[in-house]
């Protein structure tokens, strides 16, 4: 092949596109379609409670253009990071969906599962003999971590899509996964550079995030071949520029020149973006560096406690102006009223309209005229997170302050109920390297014939 066409249809799955946009996308006669299905963005939550951050009925209505498209072209569609966490119970949730609809459409085609989950005993032995190392300013990994970790996985990389695409699979779909991965698998099966097809994977990863106007539901089209790539959107509301393009290379990167991934990292200190025209970007000189070792990304998270939240207003200048030792008095007069539970509770105000956002590294010194004010409350359970945000908010509703006019009440709510039930929380306490002989080992591929 001297090309290879890859069409990316949305940033999540999930998260739409328009119709028009990928029919113009299926007129260019793609090689593949492949798809990012998830994210860590949306905190670690939703790999804890094994729960998607996109709606069933939404990915389904993505995947059902995908995967008609997928039968009348005869290509194959790639899914990394599935259910958006992409662990077991997020996988299975995706290949359910794609059962469902090759039923009710009487699609038929072979379709192979990749498991990124990891197996906890495994990593401890990892752990034992010094086979991991922590991403950023971590701590190294301990076993206990990992015992106590609710569910661990591990980043594939393009290795175990390769392997499903040259078993004949025409729809693949992983757990989590590199993204520029889930993209650059079908060209270097045909044989095109690793370099230049991870960078338009992560190009195309957001789709036409990388272009202007940007969005995450809207189609991005990506064409490789031996020496460069070109990106261009299918929607004329939309364009690529170097600019766009460029910026979208930096996008989530610790580095402008290198971007670290499984076994290896890119080069881009030579990259070059050129308009080819007015809508399309041409990019050359990327290089990828195989590193000594093969390391995969590892993430996992334990639960701490349970959420409770109450959502209040405020504009009198007087409150505003006295907030912060406000804050810490009613603090005080939690820690007063319940000795018993030191240290069984976490309370914050967060009051936007003053560093809500930024904290103290908020350049701007200055106060609004009104706050919008989140008091969190995380405890072990249920009743004690409650407990501890009732009197709160009750406390810093009737607390007294210099100049206070009005005794009835410093809040507004705009909620009744006020305090609200958030569910259990999760941190990332795994957020590591593991090193691995092959990279293929923690990927199991499954096989199924849907359909027929």
């Amino acid at each position: 092949m001297e090309k290879v066409k890859i069409l990316s249809p949305t940033a999540i799955l999930g998260y739409g596109f328009p119709v028009k946009s990928f029919e113009a996308g299926l007129n260019k006669r793609p090689d593949v379609i492949a798809v990012d299905a998830g994210s860590v963005d949306p905190g670690p939550y939703y790999l804890g409670a094994g729960k998607s951050f996109t709606q069933r009925a939404a990915v389904k209505r993505d995947l059902y253009y995908m995967l008609k498209a997928s039968a009348e072209l005869k290509i194959p569609v790639l899914i990394g990071t599935a259910g958006g966490a992409g662990g077991r119970v997020h996988l299975m949730e995706v290949v359910e969906i794609i059962q469902e609809l090759a039923s009710e459409n009487k699609l038929s085609f072979k379709m192979a599962v990749i498991d990124t989950e990891i197996d906890k005993e495994w990593l401890k032995e990892k752990v034992s003999h010094g086979k991991t190392k922590p991403l950023g300013n971590l701590p190294d990994l301990t076993v206990q971590e990992v015992e106590e970790a609710v569910r661990i996985v591990a980043q594939a990389g393009m290795e175990p899509f390769i392997k499903a695409l040259e078993a004949g699979s025409q729809v693949i779909v992983a757990g989590r996964a590199f993204d520029p991965a889930v993209f650059a698998a079908y060209p270097v099966a045909q044989g095109f550079d690793v370099g230049l097809s991870l960078h338009l994977g992560k190009i195309l990863e957001c789709a036409a995030i990388a272009t202007e106007p940007g969005s995450g539901s809207d189609c991005l089209m990506g064409e490789i071949d031996l020496e460069g790539f070109v990106v261009y959107p299918l929607n004329p509301e939309r364009r690529a520029t170097p600019l766009s393009v460029s910026a979208h290379s930096l996008y989530e990167k610790t580095s402008p020149f290198e971007l670290h991934g499984p076994g290896g990292k890119l080069d881009l200190a030579q990259v070059n973006f050129q308009a080819v025209d007015d809508r399309t970007v041409r990019v050359t000189g990327t290089k990828f560096i195989k590193t000594p070792e093969y390391w995969l990304k590892i993430e996992g998270v334990k639960r701490v406690g349970f959420r409770a939240i109450s959502i209040a207003g405020s504009r009198d200048p007087k409150f505003i102006e006295n907030f912060r030792e406000i804050a810490l008095g009613v603090k005080k007069r939690v820690e007063d009223n319940f000795p018993e539970l030191k240290g069984k509770y976490y309370l914050n105000f967060i009051p936007y309209g003053i560093n809500g956002v930024m904290g103290e590294l908020e350049p701007e010194n200055k106060l609004s005229h009104e706050i919008g004010i989140v008091m969190d409350v995380v405890a072990e359970d249920k009743n004690t997170a409650e407990q501890i945000l009732s009197f709160a908010r009750s406390t810093m509703l009737h607390y007294g302050f210099p100049g206070r006019i009005s005794t009835a009440g410093n809040l507004a709510f705009p909620f009744s109920p006020s305090d609200i039930p958030v569910g259990d929380v999760y941190n990332f306490s795994i957020h590591h390297l593991v090193e691995v002989d092959n990279p293929e080992i923690l990927f199991p591929v499954e096989y199924f014939e849907v359909g027929g």
